[in-house]
């Protein structure tokens, strides 16, 4: 009773939700808040409303349509074909991206010497845009008059006695057989005019996934491997079985960063291939790009924006969910 009596007596020496300090905190976050709520979520809830009305052309039309454009963009030959790049795409993407860079960050982790110089080289290509990757691959895998007049990497193929190695590249049609899925009107192959994409992708972003790695190899205690090694372990054995397990967090993350960027590319297949030769390398960002603005079917490109969306957030939300519970577990 006599400790109720005190604090009723004294009012302000209880801790108060709203402070000086809180109410300054609030009043620098709110404008990025209201602009986050309108120029992301704003705009994603207009773009939902916009793929389920019949909008075409340049007059805007609010009827509702339903889920009628994302019917018709899934049977549609060309978005399925888009579908099966995008797979592909991502799959060469992020394999190589990972093998490529562990491979970097081991060696360099073993001390070699002008490791800074190499640490540098694998990471500068972040520092330039997928547009200007874009243009300088191209250049380099424009085919020009091959097998006579080669250009690029052809023209170093031949010089070097490796001429079986000239290709079309960027204009070749060809597409790897591959696998079917039911109720798709193509075959999941491997469009050999995707290889030059990859390769540019890979080139520009294995660098990122070596610092992440090396990072995390330079986080692991070298105790743990020393203890390993006086116990009989072979070296393959350490990395087996002690660095990869302890590298996981690092390849979940590398994996949802190149996942990100894999399904939302455009810049680079403009600049490499403008989606040619046919459809064989267009994805659907580029997709979107063309029905929405050159078509100025509104409403399907909305569509399509949408099921990338969708895409992303299949891929990043589960990562969410997973790090918030590691977090709490921690």
């Amino acid at each position: 009773m006599r400790q109720a009596k005190t604090l009723s007596a004294h009012p302000a020496r209880r801790v108060r939700w709203m402070n000086r300090d809180r109410a300054i905190a609030l009043l620098m976050i709110t404008p990025s808040v209201l602009a986050i709520a309108v120029f992301v979520y704003g705009f994603i809830g207009w773009t939902a409303y916009i793929s389920m009305t019949d909008w075409r052309g340049l007059a805007m039309s609010t009827t509702f349509v339903g889920f009628d454009n994302y019917l018709t963009i899934f049977s549609t030959a060309r978005f399925q074909t888009n579908i099966r790049n995008l797979i592909v795409f991502t799959i060469f993407f992020l394999t190589a991206c990972l093998l490529i860079g562990l491979l970097l960050a081991v060696l360099i982790d073993s001390r070699i010497r002008v490791e800074g110089f190499f640490r540098s080289v694998y990471i500068f290509p972040m520092a330039l845009s997928f547009i200007v990757t874009g243009v300088v691959w191209q250049w380099l895998f424009a085919p020009g008059n091959w097998p006579n007049d080669p250009t690029g990497i052809n023209l170093l193929f031949k010089q070097s006695g490796l001429g079986f190695l000239q290709a079309a590249w960027t204009t070749d049609t060809s597409v790897v057989p591959g696998w079917r899925i039911e109720g798709l009107r193509t075959r999941i192959g491997i469009p050999m005019a995707m290889v030059p994409v990859v390769v540019a992708a890979v080139w520009q972003m294995s660098g990122f996934v070596m610092a992440m790695y090396l990072a995390g190899l330079r986080g692991i205690p070298e105790e743990i491997k020393e203890a390993a090694r006086v116990d009989g372990a072979t070296e393959w054995q350490v990395f087996r079985n002690i660095t990869l397990p302890m590298l996981q967090p690092i390849t979940l993350s590398a994996v949802i960063i190149l996942g990100h960027i894999s399904l939302k590319i455009f810049d680079l297949i403009v600049t490499m291939t403008g989606g040619a030769p046919g459809n064989n390398t267009e994805v659907p960002g580029l997709y979107m790009y063309e029905i929405a603005f050159k078509a100025n079917k509104f409403a399907e490109g909305a569509a399509v924006a949408m099921v990338m969306l969708v895409f992303v957030a299949l891929l990043v939300v589960p990562y969410l969910i997973y790090n918030r519970r590691t977090e709490v577990e921690r």
